[in-house]
Order: structure tokens, then sequence, then C-alpha cells
């Protein structure tokens, strides 16, 4: 998810979904972590996570990371992000594979085989091409699949998700079952509520790009999950990409 509210909660447990992962976009792990814990509930656990914008606005490719105990800006190289999540013990997930700019391409998931812990084969906001594609890297390079909602808008969410074969308690109990690449199955609505989430979403998707994007460059100062920022210390001055 991107979201996380009242309205996305409901909607999860309706349902029927057990976890959701909570990963805004240039939102501190701190935060992050804050929202969760306040969202989850004896029959909905709620998992903070960071998908990181690794390398510029031109040229950024979107990684998940689950089970970071410490925070890590965006803004920085691929190579620096995936030494820091491999350093944290954190789970990898690839989001969105070979989708526009924004994603990790067949060299990337090759390069970090050892890093990566599952791709993504279908995201509700993918053509069927996209997603053709995504399944035929997974195979290709046998990875474990994963899906999600991938949730920006609260009527998204459950219309995909990935069912664990193993009881799942905890952020560390997920981390690990993803580790494991336990088995798994795929679940994700095909019919014409898909393509209204489709339509919903790349919508929202065209606004992140246009004005959203023109305000976080120029108008709002820097993110809070800029490398520069204070709460960083200085610890990623040196792979800066700005």
């Amino acid at each position: 998810m991107k979201v996380l509210n009242d309205a996305v909660v409901e909607r999860a447990r309706a349902i029927g979904l057990d976890i959701i992962i909570y990963a805004p976009h240039f939102t501190r792990l701190p935060e992050i972590r804050r929202e969760a814990a306040s969202y989850s509930t004896d029959d909905l656990l709620v998992v903070p996570a960071r998908e990181v914008f690794t390398g510029s606005w031109r040229n950024r490719k979107h990684v998940l990371a689950v089970g970071l105990e410490e925070p890590v800006p965006d803004f920085i190289p691929l190579e620096a992000a995936m030494d820091e999540f491999e350093r944290q013990g954190a789970a990898v997930l690839a989001p969105h594979p070979e989708f526009a700019t924004v994603s990790l391409d067949e060299g990337d998931l090759r390069q970090y085989m050892n890093v990566i812990d599952a791709i993504e084969i279908f995201n509700p906001k993918h053509f069927p091409s996209h997603n053709r594609r995504a399944r035929e890297l997974a195979a290709e390079l046998a990875y474990p699949p994963f899906t999600s909602s991938y949730a920006h808008l609260p009527r998204s969410v459950g219309v995909a998700h990935t069912v664990l074969e193993r009881a799942i308690e905890t952020e560390g109990d997920l981390v690990t079952a993803l580790e494991d690449g336990i088995a798994r199955r795929i679940v994700y609505n095909n019919g014409a509520s898909r393509w209204r989430t489709t339509a919903c979403e790349l919508a929202h998707l065209c606004y992140e790009n246009t004005w959203e994007k023109v305000d976080r460059l120029f108008l709002s100062g820097t993110e809070p999950t800029h490398p520069d920022h204070i709460a960083y210390d200085g610890r990623f001055d040196d792979v800066s990409v700005y």
C-alpha cells in the first residue's frame, strides 16, 4: 500500500487480508513504523516497509525493502541501496520490473540475484504485456513471484494479493518467509473491476509524474528521504546523486 487510513484498513479486513505492507513514497522509516503500528489490529498486521527510489529522477529504479532496522534514503545509487539492504538483512522485492523508467531491468535482476528475494509478476497498474514480461523474467531467472494491489487509492486495496503457505504473525515472520521463498499462490482480479482499478491508478500515476513531481522538485524543499536530510546524519553524503 502507498496509502494507509481507516478506509484502507476497513477494506482490507472486509476482503479478508491478514497482512498489508505499508510503503509510502518519500516518507521516512520511523514515521512509516508509527503509522503501521497505529493501524495494526489483532486480525490485520500492517508491516512497515520502504520502496526506495534509487538513482536520479531521470533514471530511478524502485526497490522494496521489508524488515529494515535503519532508514535508507532515496536518491542514492542502486548499488549503495542494495548494499544497505543486505547489511540490514531486509527482504528485498522487485516491484513492477521493466515498467517505464522506474524499475529494475533484466540486467539488474541478474546482477542482484543473491540479494533480491522475489519479483512482482502482476501489478494492477500494468497492461497485459507488462505482466507477461514480468512473468517471463521470474520464470527465466527462477525468482519466487509475488503480487499486491500496489494501492495508491483505497479502492484499489485487495485487487491482487499473495497467499503465503505459512502462518505469519510478525514482521520478522514475513521477512523470513520471503527470504526462504516459501510456497505461495498469486491471486488477482482480471475482470472489469480490475480495468477500473488500472484506469484510476494510471490517472494517479500521471498526477505523481506531473504536478506532484514539480511540487517536490521545486516547491517543497528537501524531501524527508533525501540523503542530505539531517535525519541521516551525513551517512549517505558520499553516495547522494543530488
